[in-house]
């Protein structure tokens, strides 16, 4: 094995299922933020090699880990990883570095065509968060679905590359956690970047084609269909296309949007505007709520919005309707085509939530909430236009897992 393995070639081998040691070699509390999901993860911080290098005991410090080889070491940037690959091949172990650490594997993007649906549709996968994008095309037309800002270029050759320019970027909310690339995809190409009219309600600052309930935008031979699904943000709106539903953070395949991001960023919003950037925070170290009982401003209210969007609109397709998802979980299953869609039938049998009366459902997804994403409120701010950031900065904002999730 060579000294480095690239994070494409660590995506295709665990993806293969082929047998290998993640030893990760930051902190523990980074590493409990966010990792890599791999069968087998040691967690050992590099200062541990850096103390047994000093006393001459990496291959005992080595055989106490238990490694099953090869060992893939990752960091955050790729550079103390790389010494401790260094220090375990000395010791006689089978390792490679990461290239570029966690940076690298934030870089990964698949594509991969979904079978069954009515046009082309290509799905692409960011494994590091689980953030999920959409190509369309058809004819000489093509469109983009929650585009990221760190792959703007991609989108553009890839629809090229079929035959296509792309016509419109379509944001189907205002994202909190990774930053938009509608914006940077126009710029790169002759689309007209779309919003929910309703995001023009929370403070958007760049010109966009606002779309209503019902609205289509028309690409080649086809129409993508604005439906209003108000719960994880007010101006959510997913869209439907023939058979193929754009369920963005709506409806996942295993789980269903949090509804408190938007409440919460129009708080750090106000009291930024009031001269108070920082938010405030409780005992607990959780920014402060007006909401004690859900852990959040107004989540209760926009859970109940989620709960109709879902049985009344959502719920209401027919059962063979493709379900294509904003974001997947580490264990989130694939369908046989590769790509992580399911029938709606399939899906409301995976959503034990869609069991629940709105009363238990709002209980339930308010109450219920995980950590928010990193710099949500900063990413806000920047996909609403309210905040210029250079293209490193952006990257960095939305490193690590996106929690938009219950």
């Amino acid at each position: 094995m060579a000294d480095a393995l690239s994070p494409a070639e660590l995506y295709d081998r665990l993806r293969r299922g082929e047998p290998l040691t993640l030893l990760d070699v930051r902190n523990r509390d980074e590493f409990e933020t966010w990792r890599i999901d791999a069968p087998e993860t040691v967690q050992t911080p590099y200062a541990e090699f850096l103390s047994a290098k000093v006393r001459d005991g990496v291959p005992q410090l080595a055989e106490s880990l238990d490694l099953e080889e090869p060992v893939v070491a990752v960091c955050p940037r790729g550079e103390a990883s790389d010494r401790v690959a260094d220090l375990l091949r000395d010791a006689g172990v089978d390792a490679v570095n990461l290239e570029g650490g966690m940076n690298g594997w934030a870089r990964v993007y698949v594509a991969r065509e979904i079978e069954g649906s009515d046009e082309t549709v290509v799905q692409y996968e960011r494994p590091s968060s689980g953030c999920l994008s959409y190509l369309v095309v058809s004819g000489d037309e093509a469109a983009v679905v929650d585009p990221l800002r760190a792959f703007a270029d991609r989108y553009v050759e890839d629809a090229r590359e079929r035959g296509a320019e792309l016509r419109y970027a379509v944001d189907t909310h205002v994202h909190a956690d990774h930053v938009s690339g509608i914006r940077e995809v126009a710029e790169a190409s002759e689309a007209e970047p779309v919003l929910p009219s309703g995001a023009r309600e929370r403070g958007l600052a760049f010109d966009a084609k606002p779309v209503e309930d019902g609205d289509e935008l028309r690409v080649g031979e086809t129409a993508l269909t604005a439906v209003h699904a108000p719960g994880h943000t007010s101006e959510m709106t997913v869209y439907r296309l023939g058979n193929t539903l754009f369920s963005a953070d709506t409806l996942f395949l295993d789980g269903v949007g949090r509804p408190d991001l938007e409440r919460e960023a129009r708080r750090a919003s106000e009291r930024a505007d009031e001269g108070d950037g920082a938010p405030q925070e409780s005992s607990s170290g959780e920014p402060a709520s007006a909401d004690p009982a859900t852990g959040s401003a107004g989540a209760s209210e926009l859970a109940g919005d989620l709960y109709g969007t879902l049985h009344e609109r959502l719920l209401a397709l027919p059962e063979t309707t493709i379900v294509a998802p904003g974001h997947v979980h580490v264990r989130t299953p694939r369908a046989d085509d590769g790509t992580f869609t399911a029938r709606l039938a399939t899906v409301r049998e995976s959503v034990p939530l869609l069991e629940l009366d709105r009363e238990r459902f709002v209980e339930r997804v308010a109450g219920d909430l995980p950590p928010r994403p990193a710099n949500y409120e900063e990413i806000v701010a920047v996909n609403l236009g309210r905040r210029e950031v250079e293209e490193e900065t952006a990257f960095e904002l939305e490193l690590g897992p996106n929690n938009c999730a219950v």
